[in-house]
């Protein structure tokens, strides 16, 4: 696998692996997260994709040469309070389904550490959607982070979780 810095080209694999997501979230009845609709074809999560990769805080996995991953960080979403100490903020995590079962997000999440250690960042953050059966917010532990504290966009229900920079 190898991970480097993404960009304006990568805007169109970016919003198919969200496709990829949606497409699985839906077969299992798990629409919560991102809704039912691709991000391919809409305006506004095509907006949001083209700012991560022009914000310079992109990171794209691949594996055999293919896009399977992107990892974006920076500062926190507007929804969420500052840490009130330095901290870098996981904004988006996302594995295109192909490669389900690579470690490609655990190896994208392993990237976000290193980097705020490298920038001397003592706090890695992220939030996730905390709906239906609670397996995302599993899956965040399982990669090293740990609960803080619940919160809700509207509906949506969300957790925010922090992994300690050593």
């Amino acid at each position: 696998m190898h991970i480097r810095k993404g960009g304006d080209g990568d805007v169109p694999a970016v919003l198919a692996m969200f496709d990829s997501a949606i497409t699985w979230l839906v077969s299992q009845g798990r629409t919560g997260q991102w809704g039912s609709r691709p991000f391919t074809g809409d305006h506004k999560r095509t907006r949001q994709v083209t700012g991560w990769a022009e914000g310079g805080g992109m990171r794209i996995a691949e594996v055999g040469g293919r896009p399977a991953g992107c990892l974006v960080v920076g500062d926190p979403h507007d929804y969420v309070l500052p840490a009130g100490e330095s901290e870098l903020y996981v904004q988006c995590l996302v594995i295109d389904r192909a490669f389900a079962g690579h470690s490609v997000g655990r190896a994208l999440l392993d990237h976000a550490y290193d980097l705020a250690r490298e920038r001397g960042v003592n706090l890695l953050r992220v939030d996730c959607y905390a709906g239906d059966d609670g397996r995302l917010v599993a899956y965040y532990e399982g990669c090293g982070f740990t609960r803080t504290e619940p919160f809700t966009v509207g509906e949506w229900p969300g957790t925010l979780l922090q992994r300690r920079v050593t």
